[in-house]
């Protein structure tokens, strides 16, 4: 039996793979700073983090590990 794999968790993992920058979903974020999944996408858009879109979906996207590294430190 073929095991789930959750798309956004798929996604990081190719992203991971292939770039040299590292990425977070918007949910691993999230719970890194205390905050929920839509708490995190507006923190996102008011503090004008890098969204790292995915090809072919419109909504979502990913954060950078540096980026939210660095807020986690600040805080």
């Amino acid at each position: 039996m073929q095991e789930f794999e959750d798309w956004n968790q798929k996604v990081k993992k190719t992203f991971n793979a292939t770039s040299n920058e590292e990425v977070l979903t918007v949910t691993e974020a999230g719970s890194l700073l205390g905050l929920s999944k839509d708490q995190m996408k507006t923190y996102t858009d008011k503090s004008k983090l890098t969204k790292v879109p995915i090809m072919r979906s419109v909504h979502r996207y990913l954060l950078l590990k540096s980026e939210i590294d660095a807020l986690v430190k600040s805080q």
